[in-house]
């Protein structure tokens, strides 16, 4: 159980030290009062009330506690059990002149901390005090230093994230503009992808890292020739071919890694152009035997390709691009991605309105193959 202290050791670590004393005895509390105060740093919070000192801590934190154990209800060790479910590393002192075996025993196993007998000597209460607010501080002092830490790696870790992204999305670009045709094709179907992985339900962080890998899905490029992927017309059988074993270039890049998105990245690289239906390239896999990355980059990429202008083609209207995806559901496309993006269809021009695109004309006698993908 993480404790109020822990939470809050950064802020207390330096502060005075708040001493509760709860004592139905107006003679006791005086005293013990009296003696707090001689300890430099100490601000004592003297309570007549056990019920009223409970509630008194529950809404703050403590450094220490001298408890009385014979109090009207709650007593010491009801108001111990009650403390020690809020307060877990808080040390308490019981003050008490019932020497019974067994009340020491029930108080150690509800996690008092040390004892002191009435009636109190002043030498021994002050060294008491003095040496568990010492203590307290070391604990203070020791979680600030730890959340400090935790802090710095955590930074460090997104910082590394990012950097790690930053490489991805620089490799991905190197891939495109050697595909002049592509534009701002990368953020709009890694975003596509995100909506796709939300709809679908995945955890956040996993559609997240679906999101930042997908950018790399055609890095393989880089190994096409120029002649090839530049050229300005339709691909002969020989051209197609060649330009086919991109998925399996791009996996070559990024495999053997142990980072875990360049392992989505490669994932996504091999499988973004398998189809649902198993007539898709380079391995020919069908259904749930294509990664789901790979089957949400599938239909991402395409959808982007349909609505965004190409040097071949105009873009295609919304609507004409939710009925080719439709009509493909279950061939070209996983049928639960093309119903999560049309759940989040809403969410479609906003990305779209990355970049500006001519007014879009329906080129219907365009097919699949035409588009490259």
């Amino acid at each position: 159980m993480t404790s109020s202290s822990d939470r809050d050791s950064s802020d207390r670590a330096g502060a005075a030290m708040n001493v509760v004393l709860v004592d139905d005895s107006r003679s006791s509390i005086a005293h013990l009062t009296g003696l707090v105060q001689s300890v430099p740093g100490c601000a004592p919070h003297p309570f007549l009330s056990s019920a009223r000192a409970l509630e008194w801590c529950l809404r703050h934190e403590p450094d220490l506690v001298l408890l009385d154990h014979e109090m009207p209800p709650p007593d010491g060790l009801a108001f111990l059990e009650a403390f020690r479910a809020e307060h877990a590393e808080v040390p308490v002192v019981m003050v008490t002149n019932c020497t019974e075996q067994a009340l020491r025993h029930a108080a150690l196993n509800l996690g008092a901390t040390d004892f002191l007998n009435k009636p109190v000597d002043a030498c021994e209460f002050v060294a008491r005090v003095r040496n568990l607010l010492k203590l307290r501080r070391s604990h203070l002092s020791l979680c600030s230093r730890s959340e400090w830490l935790d802090a710095e790696v955590r930074r460090a870790t997104r910082s590394l994230a990012l950097r790690e992204r930053e490489t991805i999305l620089f490799l991905s670009r190197a891939a495109e503009r050697r595909d002049p045709e592509t534009g701002g094709h990368l953020v709009r179907m890694a975003a596509y992808t995100g909506l796709i992985a939300e709809a679908l339900g995945l955890p956040a962080a996993e559609a997240d890292l679906i999101h930042a890998a997908a950018p790399m899905h055609d890095v393989g490029k880089i190994g096409i020739p120029d002649h090839i992927l530049l050229k300005p017309g339709p691909l002969d059988p020989e051209e197609r071919r060649i330009m086919q074993q991109h998925p399996a270039i791009g996996h070559e890049i990024l495999a053997g890694s142990s980072s875990v998105l360049l392992q989505v990245a490669a994932e996504i690289a091999f499988c973004h152009h398998e189809r649902y239906d198993g007539s898709g390239y380079p391995r020919g896999l069908s259904s749930d035997a294509i990664p789901l990355p790979g089957r949400i980059t599938a239909l991402a990429d395409v959808f982007d390709a349909l609505t965004s202008v190409r040097p071949y083609k105009a873009a295609w209207p919304l609507d004409a691009a939710y009925e080719y995806v439709v009509q493909n559901r279950g061939g070209h496309f996983d049928p639960a991605c093309v119903d999560a993006l049309l759940a989040r269809r809403e969410d479609v021009p906003a990305v779209m309105a990355g970049e500006e695109t001519p007014p879009a004309e329906c080129c219907a006698r365009l097919r699949c193959a035409e588009f490259r993908f």
